[in-house]
């Protein structure tokens, strides 16, 4: 399935960003261990994201992966392809010699660690997924998929939508989470009213709510879902 979004991506064309990097492809050995490790099961949360950030997922992989939590939460050591895309200058592809930590990323898997401890305990209750694995940049910086022209929009939207129903189908998740409006979106579009589907405030550093009370939004929306909180001593 995402070989498949992969190839059908690679054959898109596009006009509004200078560069394009598709991950599931020369990062595709992160994505891999990621799926390995973490895809098996149904009934659980889906939680989904947009698209990579380019010192996360662009870099390892993984969704959300901020290079020191793969390292050091995930434990995954993954390399690049030995053939990578053209590179903006400023968001060059340097894998886990990556220098730079994705805010969004560190600020999801740090507070997974926190709450729930091992990456197995959250993905035996979750599982993540970016509903385009696609990073986007132009004019100097990371553009999100709604700000690419119309056109290219719906050629993203047929293959991400075609992924996304597979995810459903194969997770068979309780429930859908959404990071950010833009996911929830199209997750409303494409499952209508078959899955529940919650919005969650996204983790963006650029977000200066999420920079205030992130944790506590995500304990609020995920509370059905997460273990229950040690008790205070009286």
């Amino acid at each position: 399935m995402a070989r498949t979004l992969a190839r059908d991506l690679d054959h898109l064309s596009w006009h509004t960003p200078s560069h394009v990097y598709n991950p599931l492809i020369y990062a595709w050995d992160g994505h891999r261990q990621y799926l390995q490790r973490f895809s098996a099961g149904s009934g659980r949360v889906l939680l989904v994201g947009m698209n990579p950030g380019p010192w996360g997922m662009a870099q390892t992989g993984v969704p959300f992966g901020s290079v020191g939590a793969v390292r050091d939460w995930f434990g995954m050591q993954p390399r690049l392809a030995r053939v990578l895309p053209p590179q903006h200058p400023r968001y060059p592809l340097l894998g886990m010699q990556c220098q730079r930590d994705e805010g969004s990323g560190k600020r999801l898997w740090g507070w997974a660690a926190q709450r729930v401890g091992t990456p197995e305990a959250f993905f035996a209750r979750f599982f993540v997924w970016n509903y385009c694995p696609l990073l986007f940049l132009g004019q100097g910086h990371n553009l999100i998929p709604s700000q690419l022209k119309s056109p290219e929009q719906r050629a993203l939207e047929a293959p991400c939508n075609a992924a996304l129903v597979q995810v459903v189908r194969r997770l068979q998740p309780q429930a859908v989470v959404a990071f950010g409006r833009y996911a929830q979106k199209q997750l409303q579009t494409v499952l209508g009213d078959a899955v529940p589907v919650h919005y969650l405030l996204h983790p963006s550093p650029a977000n200066p709510v999420a920079n205030r009370s992130w944790a506590q939004h995500a304990e609020q929306v995920l509370a059905p879902w997460l273990p229950a909180l040690p008790a205070v001593p009286g």
